[in-house]
Protein backbone atom coordinates (compact mmCIF):
# COMPACT_ATOMS: atom_id res chain seq x y z
CA UNK A 1 0.00 0.00 0.00
CA UNK A 2 1.65 3.70 -0.94
CA UNK A 3 2.24 6.11 1.58
CA UNK A 4 0.11 9.32 0.55
CA UNK A 5 2.15 12.39 2.52
CA UNK A 6 -0.29 14.79 1.46
CA UNK A 7 -2.86 13.02 3.92
CA UNK A 8 0.00 12.67 7.00
CA UNK A 9 -1.44 15.09 9.98
CA UNK A 10 2.24 16.44 10.61
CA UNK A 11 2.58 17.49 13.72
CA UNK A 12 5.14 20.32 14.32
CA UNK A 13 8.88 19.44 15.70
CA UNK A 14 9.63 20.78 19.69
CA UNK A 15 12.01 23.56 19.81
CA UNK A 16 15.73 21.44 20.28
CA UNK A 17 15.72 24.61 22.87
CA UNK A 18 13.02 25.27 25.11
CA UNK A 19 11.71 28.52 25.34
CA UNK A 20 11.03 29.54 28.40
CA UNK A 21 13.19 32.64 29.30
CA UNK A 22 16.45 34.10 28.95
CA UNK A 23 18.01 31.25 31.80
CA UNK A 24 16.91 27.48 31.73
CA UNK A 25 17.23 27.14 35.17
CA UNK A 26 16.54 23.21 35.14
CA UNK A 27 20.04 22.72 32.85
CA UNK A 28 21.42 25.28 35.21
CA UNK A 29 20.06 22.99 38.26
CA UNK A 30 21.92 20.13 36.39
CA UNK A 31 25.22 21.33 36.17
CA UNK A 32 25.00 22.88 40.29
CA UNK A 33 24.05 19.63 41.27
CA UNK A 34 20.87 20.94 42.73
CA UNK A 35 22.69 23.71 45.08
CA UNK A 36 21.08 26.83 45.11
CA UNK A 37 23.96 29.07 46.49
CA UNK A 38 25.90 27.55 43.85
CA UNK A 39 23.61 28.62 41.15
CA UNK A 40 23.35 32.14 42.73
CA UNK A 41 27.03 32.84 42.68
CA UNK A 42 27.59 30.86 38.87
CA UNK A 43 24.94 33.79 37.36
CA UNK A 44 25.88 36.23 39.42
CA UNK A 45 29.56 35.41 38.01
CA UNK A 46 28.22 35.12 34.33
CA UNK A 47 26.14 38.31 34.81
CA UNK A 48 29.06 40.60 35.70
CA UNK A 49 31.02 38.65 32.48
CA UNK A 50 28.66 38.59 29.99
CA UNK A 51 28.34 42.33 31.01
CA UNK A 52 31.96 42.81 30.57
CA UNK A 53 32.63 40.70 27.45
CA UNK A 54 29.51 42.57 25.32
CA UNK A 55 31.09 45.67 26.42
CA UNK A 56 34.39 45.06 24.40
CA UNK A 57 32.32 43.03 21.52
CA UNK A 58 30.53 45.82 21.10
CA UNK A 59 33.37 47.65 19.76
CA UNK A 60 34.26 45.05 17.31
CA UNK A 61 38.15 44.77 18.18
CA UNK A 62 40.31 42.06 16.42
CA UNK A 63 39.48 39.56 18.76
CA UNK A 64 35.74 39.90 18.87
CA UNK A 65 35.24 35.93 17.60
CA UNK A 66 37.45 35.28 20.28
CA UNK A 67 35.54 37.06 22.68
CA UNK A 68 32.01 36.00 21.28
CA UNK A 69 33.13 32.24 21.29
CA UNK A 70 33.67 32.47 25.00
CA UNK A 71 30.49 34.63 26.02
CA UNK A 72 29.24 31.35 23.96
CA UNK A 73 30.61 28.83 26.09
CA UNK A 74 30.03 30.86 29.31
CA UNK A 75 25.75 31.00 28.15
CA UNK A 76 25.99 27.68 27.53
CA UNK A 77 27.19 26.46 30.55
CA UNK A 78 24.56 28.40 32.68
CA UNK A 79 21.80 27.94 30.50
CA UNK A 80 21.13 31.10 28.46
CA UNK A 81 20.80 29.28 24.97
CA UNK A 82 19.13 32.12 23.51
CA UNK A 83 22.74 33.90 23.95
CA UNK A 84 24.60 30.79 23.08
CA UNK A 85 22.80 30.58 19.42
CA UNK A 86 23.30 34.81 19.02
CA UNK A 87 26.99 34.34 19.88
CA UNK A 88 27.16 31.67 17.07
CA UNK A 89 25.08 33.74 14.32
CA UNK A 90 27.55 36.69 15.28
CA UNK A 91 30.40 33.90 15.28
CA UNK A 92 29.23 33.29 11.71
CA UNK A 93 29.09 36.37 10.30
CA UNK A 94 32.48 37.36 11.34
CA UNK A 95 33.48 34.28 10.35
CA UNK A 96 32.00 34.76 6.83
CA UNK A 97 33.10 38.91 6.59
CA UNK A 98 28.99 39.74 6.75
CA UNK A 99 27.13 42.56 7.72
CA UNK A 100 27.45 42.03 11.92
CA UNK A 101 24.88 44.54 13.07
CA UNK A 102 21.82 42.56 12.87
CA UNK A 103 23.58 40.07 14.85
CA UNK A 104 25.76 42.44 17.05
CA UNK A 105 22.17 43.47 18.17
CA UNK A 106 20.26 40.45 18.67
CA UNK A 107 23.39 39.23 20.73
CA UNK A 108 23.46 42.69 22.69
CA UNK A 109 19.53 41.79 23.31
CA UNK A 110 20.05 38.49 24.78
CA UNK A 111 22.60 39.58 27.53
CA UNK A 112 20.34 42.41 28.25
CA UNK A 113 17.43 39.88 29.04
CA UNK A 114 19.52 37.59 30.43
CA UNK A 115 21.11 40.22 32.71
CA UNK A 116 17.59 41.56 33.70
CA UNK A 117 16.19 37.97 34.96
CA UNK A 118 19.31 37.03 36.83
CA UNK A 119 19.62 40.63 38.28
CA UNK A 120 15.45 39.29 39.20
CA UNK A 121 16.71 36.31 40.56
CA UNK A 122 19.47 37.51 43.18
CA UNK A 123 17.73 40.40 44.06
CA UNK A 124 14.98 37.70 45.48
CA UNK A 125 17.45 35.64 47.35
Amino acid sequence: MPLHLERVQWMPSPPLVPDDGPIDFPHLQRMTMGDSSLEREVLAMFAAQSSELIEKIVKMPADAAALTHKLKGSAQAVGAFRITEAAEWLESTLRDSSDTAEALMTLTDAVLEARAEIDVLLKRS
